[in-house]
């Protein structure tokens, strides 16, 4: 869940997608649209919000920063069918990509990651000419998926009475953040509906979907895809991560080609939304040391 609260917004210019089915992804985007693209796919339940103060800094290095909602999630198409596949996120970030002048930097956490690995390693030519990963691997500790899970599905149906009530929630979800005193942001991720309850601004159906579920060859499926990429990989894990251990990260740098990972002390799975300075300060660092294209 994306639990970025602020009161302020950096500027940014939002943008729409049309995906090979016709959904439309919503973007805010930031910086010159002829600098280099760099895509940022937040996570399950998150919004593109997720990415504000970072995609503001990487436009500032001089990066065209594009953060996107994903379909089913804040501002963005829902699947008509209610099919929410991850063959359908990995689709869409080809043709995201495939939409924009450059070949993009992609940056995923979570369900962004993993639909960004598929993409770019089950790729016939190179979509992307670099890969951040923000706490996500091939293998991931079960026990942290259940919890992530269930805490999506909480609430899901009856919502929230107020915003003070959701910010209960997040802050038993997460006792590790201090709860913030100004609620503003937090109703970017969250819609009002005509009865007047607050819900997670995500279609119900993407945590009901049994086809997003794991299964025995997904690990298998992740791992030959990034053993497939043949650009620069960044790993960024929370560390205090709840999915991803220090043991699966060496794990996965042993395995991939040009990858290397990082820790980012004082978070957790959340990376970005728990320490944005340094995990944003890690992100620069490695774009930055890419080749000038």
């Amino acid at each position: 869940m994306d639990t970025s609260i602020e009161s302020k917004d950096p500027p940014s210019t939002e943008r729409r997608f049309r995906m090979a089915d016709g959904i439309e992804l919503v973007a805010d985007t930031w910086g010159a649209p002829d600098r280099q693209p760099a895509v940022l796919l937040h996570g399950g339940g998150q919004t593109r919000h997720a990415w504000k103060r970072t995609a503001a800094v990487l436009a500032g290095h001089g990066y065209y920063a594009i953060a996107a909602d994903l379909r089913g999630h804040g501002d963005s198409g829902w699947s008509p069918d209610g099919g929410y596949a991850i063959d359908r996120f990995a689709g869409d970030v080809r043709t995201l990509a495939a939409s924009l002048p450059r070949k993009p930097i992609l940056i995923g956490a979570s369900l962004g990651g993993i639909a960004s690995l598929i993409a770019a390693g089950e790729a016939s030519s190179p979509i992307a000419i670099a890969l951040v990963l923000v706490d996500i691997t091939p293998r991931v500790d079960s026990v942290g998926v259940s919890r992530i899970r269930g805490f999506m599905a909480a609430h899901i149906d009856d919502g929230f009475a107020t915003l003070e009530d959701a910010a209960d929630a997040i802050a038993a979800y997460l006792p590790h953040r201090p709860r913030p005193k100004n609620l503003n942001g937090l109703s970017k991720n969250l819609r009002l509906g005509a009865d007047g309850r607050y819900r997670w601004h995500y279609d119900p159906a993407f945590v009901r979907d049994d086809t997003r579920r794991g299964d025995a060859n997904r690990e298998a499926r992740l791992t030959a895809a990034a053993q497939g990429l043949n650009v620069p990989v960044l790993l960024v894990r929370g560390g205090s991560s709840e999915l991803v251990s220090e043991e699966i990260a060496r794990e996965f740098v042993s395995r991939v080609p040009n990858a290397r990972y990082v820790d980012v002390q004082g978070a957790a799975h959340m990376v970005a939304g728990d320490v944005n300075d340094p995990f944003t300060e890690q992100v620069v660092g490695f774009l930055d040391s890419l080749p000038k294209r």
